[in-house]
């Protein structure tokens, strides 16, 4: 029987961070309004960290049974790589957590809209299964987008606009175009953390047909289209601020940007894949502390109607 060690390696804790930050930003401007509610947060984020764990179940299952995980990569060693978990292992750990995470999102769906809004709940476990089915494909089988170059557009999507717009409809039951701004910006951020992960892996990934962005790029391109995402990252959250006219101390929030301005130069000059690797937990830990920060910010202050 695998150990819980070897769970633990498969779920990569040190991702979880950067999935749930899109629920904290979306959980702050719902605070903003003055709509926020425990309940839902708590179970938005149980939603969420079950779709991460179950993507990455899958991405060590994917990758493995194509050998893209092998003795040459560059990156952390994979559970099922190492020979902690089998076939069997990961294909048993994702029903079980895709039969945990549907709970949660059921329970999130009825305590957000109750037993009445039928098409709303409809609407959101659509959602849910879709993201389940995104988890699960980015790697595994022979249509995987991960290995078409649709990754980054992926985790835009469901990091980002879905997670930071989703959760703010669930506590308000209404949406702004104002909020696509923060949205774009966390999932450009997750994009990004996505993207230096590929980069580091550039060279096996092209060796085993895995086409990421980064593969097709190539090495300069792929630094230039890095180096932008992070820009209009930076630039939407400012324009987010400066639009929704909060109080000055939401400004604080663009401190963490200071840290990709050092992370950019040495991008620039990394020539060993393997020195990607401190860069895409910086970009991650940076994006959690940018939605943190955000959302105690919202918290603690008076409410504030945006728009």
């Amino acid at each position: 029987m695998p150990s819980i060690s070897s769970w633990l390696l498969a779920a990569r804790l040190r991702t979880l961070p950067l999935s749930i930050s899109g629920i904290l930003v979306g959980s702050g401007l719902a605070q903003m309004e003055g709509l926020f509610k425990w309940e839902i947060f708590v179970l938005a984020l149980l939603s969420t960290l079950g779709f991460q764990v179950l993507s990455n179940f899958a991405n060590d299952y994917g990758d493995g049974v194509k050998g893209t995980d092998n003795e040459h990569r560059v990156g952390p060693a994979r559970a099922m790589q190492s020979g902690l978990l089998t076939t069997s292992d990961l294909i048993r750990g994702m029903i079980v957590i895709t039969v945990l995470t549907m709970m949660a999102v059921i329970a999130l769906i009825y305590t957000a809209f109750g037993a009445d809004d039928l098409m709303l709940s409809l609407l959101f476990l659509f959602l849910g299964i879709t993201a389940i089915i995104a988890a699960v494909k980015y790697t595994v089988g022979k249509s995987a987008y991960g290995y078409r170059g649709l990754g980054d557009f992926f985790v835009f999507i469901f990091f980002g606009l879905v997670a930071v717009m989703g959760s703010y409809f669930l506590f308000t039951r209404q949406l702004d175009i104002v909020k696509v701004l923060p949205a774009a910006t966390i999932g450009l951020l997750a994009t990004a953390v996505l993207h230096l992960n590929n980069m580091r892996d550039r060279v096996e990934d092209e060796k085993v047909g895995k086409k990421t962005l980064a593969v097709l790029m190539g090495k300069s391109g792929s630094k230039r289209y890095h180096i932008v995402v992070i820009m209009v990252a930076f630039v939407a959250w400012n324009v987010f601020l400066f639009v929704s006219k909060v109080p000055e101390v939401y400004f604080l929030t663009i401190l963490p940007f200071l840290v990709l301005g050092i992370h950019i130069r040495k991008v620039i000059l990394v020539e060993q894949p393997k020195a990607y690797d401190p860069e895409l937990k910086k970009v991650a830990l940076v994006t959690f502390t940018i939605a943190s920060v955000f959302f105690v910010l919202c918290l603690i202050l008076p409410q504030l109607v945006i728009g």
